[in-house]
């Protein structure tokens, strides 16, 4: 069955699979990938864990050059048009714009897709990273 109601709710509707089956929800793949991070997490000494925490900072918020980027494309390609028109469109075949504009299309539509899932991972790595500091009583981060 295809959803397109997101993350949290297929994993909701996981967990709710996973009790009417009468089945533990620590063995379901999602959770037991996040308590892998979590622990490895704890094996780390706090200083380094703090430096681990800003690099993740850091990637969450400069993941957004991505989509700038690919976005970016047409604009440049826009100073060329007239040259570009002239080359790829010679003797009425369009076959050029098809292959362009499916080439630019998946490569923006997949370039968004890793963007927000590099974020929602570097955000889940941030919360996991604050949870130990401060259960180590670590608070000097923000």
């Amino acid at each position: 069955m295809i959803s397109f109601r997101g993350d949290a709710h297929k994993i909701y509707l996981q967990l709710k699979n996973a009790s009417n089956k009468g089945q533990s929800y620590k063995q379901m793949a999602g959770l037991v990938e996040i308590e892998e991070i979590k622990q490895f997490y704890h094996s780390i000494d706090s200083s380094t864990l703090k430096l681990i925490f800003y690099r993740m900072i850091k990637e969450k918020n400069g993941s957004g050059i991505v989509p700038v980027f690919v976005s970016s494309i047409p604009w440049f390609l826009f100073m060329f048009s007239n040259k570009l028109q002239d080359f790829l469109f010679q003797d009425g075949r369009f076959i050029w714009l098809i292959i362009f504009a499916l080439l630019y299309f998946s490569i923006l539509i997949s370039s968004v897709i890793l963007h927000f899932r590099e974020r929602a991972w570097a955000a889940a790595h941030i919360e996991i990273i604050q949870d130990i500091l401060k259960k180590r009583k670590d608070t000097d981060i923000a």
